[in-house]
């Protein structure tokens, strides 16, 4: 067995009947569904999966997994998901897959939230490999790279997608841009700070989510609990 088989076999252990479950992005993620599955289908649970992202829905559904949407599923038992970055108070930098908004959103409704690494994840210092992913309308593009450069950001870019025939910025599943802001330090305030901007949607910092993190190990899973 592998780090993210240890990660399937705790996190499928974890389910009981008539749960309703957050279910993130990434490829974490995916690679715990086989397990999930394999004990509602032996099971027979009743399970509902409530997915943060279009392409979380569509695996489900590859799976023959049950799928709630997120517009009525309002309380959930716990959700699982990814991080870009672990820190050692458990916060965490979340949106390379530009799921960030609807990550959030499941975040806040699950009585606990289950963040499934490795140990590549894990950081010093929250920022120390990559930069914060903030959502913004289209049309505030500019306006929020001047207020972030005014928080401190030392570097702005939009983010873009180059899988195309032509390279051109990347969409969300709401129709808006990513900036990728460059903070070190990352202040306990900056979550809040950057969505008080006006035409900022969301941040990838989630401040105060995890319950646990599970990091997968060659030998097995080091749960760290908030």
């Amino acid at each position: 067995m592998g780090p993210k088989d240890y990660l399937a076999a705790e996190l499928s252990s974890r389910l009981s009947n008539n749960q309703s479950i957050g279910v993130g992005t990434g490829t974490t993620v995916e690679a715990v569904l086989g397990a999930i599955k394999k004990r509602i289908v032996e099971e027979s649970l009743e399970i509902r999966l409530v997915p943060t992202s279009y392409q979380s829905a569509w695996r489900l559904e590859e799976l023959g997994l049950p799928v709630t949407s997120p517009a009525t599923a309002l309380a959930l038992d716990w959700a699982f998901d990814g991080a870009d970055e672990v820190d050692p108070d458990l916060r965490l930098l979340k949106g390379r897959g530009a799921a960030l908004l609807h990550e959030k959103l499941i975040a806040a409704r699950a009585r606990e939230l289950y963040i499934v690494a490795d140990e590549s994840k894990l950081v010093g210092r929250l920022g120390e490999k990559m930069a914060v992913p903030v959502e913004v309308i289209p049309e505030a593009r500019y306006s929020v790279e001047e207020s972030l450069a005014g928080l401190g950001a030392s570097e702005v870019s939009l983010r873009w997608c180059e899988s195309l025939e032509r390279k051109m910025p990347l969409f969300t599943q709401e129709g808006n841009l990513i900036l990728d802001a460059k903070f070190l330090p990352i202040a306990s305030d900056l979550e809040s700070k950057i969505n008080s901007i006006p035409g900022v949607v969301e941040n990838g910092i989630f401040t105060n989510h995890a319950t646990e993190v599970l990091i997968g190990k060659d030998d097995g899973v080091e749960v760290r609990k908030r």
